[in-house]
């Protein structure tokens, strides 16, 4: 079988089976308003997009994590797995959540946050002992505590959906939106 370059890219509107269409129509009319990202290809698998984009829902737009942690998340995932769309995606969306363009740069350079506020390192902390080990250690967990037991498996979830994302846009090689300097540009 050959690859198709790029894997996994939309097909027309008019090729679309009906689940496919009514997941596209469904994620159109939510909050994000449009489908792209990660969900080009996850349109493959109707029924896994539309189930994965409302966890993502959630933890975008409802997660009792704070909204700098959240980012912080995110971002520290796109530098993992060195998945350039959400780096870029989410980088404004980091800054607009109060996250200091220091700790950014700490994440873009794998370095542990030294500027921000206290939850910000601690959530990085957290968030490679994930990446790295599959847990949190005892110490670490006991530093998230004040965030509160939801807020600890939101970040966990979100630790694992931006994981299954990045996976899934590194082997359709998602293209980061138009116009926008890449992770790979800034770290050089």
């Amino acid at each position: 079988m050959a690859i198709v370059d790029p894997p996994l890219a939309l097909p027309p509107d008019e090729d679309l089976s009906p689940a496919q269409t009514e997941a596209a129509d469904r994620i159109r009319s939510g909050p994000r308003g449009a489908l792209f990202g990660p969900f080009v290809p996850l349109l493959h698998s109707p029924v896994l997009m539309t189930r994965l984009q409302l966890v993502g829902e959630y933890l975008r737009f409802e997660s009792s994590l704070p909204g700098d942690v959240f980012e912080l998340v995110v971002l520290t995932v796109a530098r993992h797995w060195d998945q350039q769309f959400e780096w870029v995606y989410h980088h404004p969306l980091a800054l607009r959540a109060g996250v200091p363009e220091s700790v950014i740069e700490d994440i873009e350079a794998s370095r542990k946050p030294s500027d921000g506020r206290p939850e910000l390192s601690t959530a990085w902390d957290a968030v490679r002992s994930l990446l790295e080990t599959g847990s949190i250690p005892e110490q670490a967990f006991s530093r998230l505590e004040p965030l509160g037991t939801a807020a600890i498996v939101d970040l966990i979830a979100a630790v694992g959906y931006y994981t299954t994302l990045a996976f899934t846009m590194n082997v359709a090689r998602t293209p980061p939106p138009e116009g926008t300097v890449t992770l790979k540009e800034r770290v050089r």
